[in-house]
């Protein structure tokens, strides 16, 4: 007999609820294109191993097995597109009410007498500088991932432009 979920506390959910940020979020999005490079890669190095089934030494078995991978490959392919696509509207959704922060409200204003800047401004001043710093070091992180992710492309590219020109020798 089966007993049912748990479900989760309350502290557990508003954790989750935190969990979920726009960052996080492009994270995941960042993941999950990275995964579909990935299987891209796979399927064509599937294509490239895969023979024709003209009836030199053609083994239905193998051809049968290595055309269930590459279905299997393309519909998880269509499922990654499809999480990229849940990941690309939530961020937007999350984006869209935002407005860009004026700099003179980035920038700490001290009165003529510093003594009297009270403990809220220094916590406030604080606190962005330290999120500025995070912000700074998520985007220097996201221009090497997207560095990386270039390489990849321009690889798969080349290797699309090799299959693309034995197909036409052998034409």
């Amino acid at each position: 007999m089966a007993t049912p979920p748990l479900a989760p506390f309350p502290g557990q959910q508003a954790q989750a609820a935190r969990d979920v940020n726009t960052a996080s979020l492009c994270r995941i999005g960042q993941e999950t294109v990275q995964d579909i490079v990935l299987r891209t890669m796979e399927i064509f190095q599937l294509l490239r191993n895969m023979q024709l089934p003209n009836g030199v030494s053609y083994h239905p078995n193998t051809h049968q097995d290595r055309l269930g991978k590459l279905q299997e490959h393309l519909r998880m392919l269509s499922v990654l597109f499809r999480k990229l696509r849940l990941v690309y509207d939530k961020c937007n959704e999350n984006c869209a009410g935002l407005e860009p922060i004026p700099p003179e409200q980035l920038i700490p204003y001290v009165e003529d007498d510093s003594s009297k800047l009270d403990d809220r401004m220094a916590n406030q001043t604080r606190a962005s500088s330290e999120e500025r710093r995070e912000v700074l070091e998520v985007n220097k992180k996201l221009k090497q991932k997207n560095q990386q992710l270039k390489m990849i492309m321009d690889q798969l590219r080349n290797l699309i432009w090799e299959i693309n020109s034995m197909l036409a020798v052998r034409s």
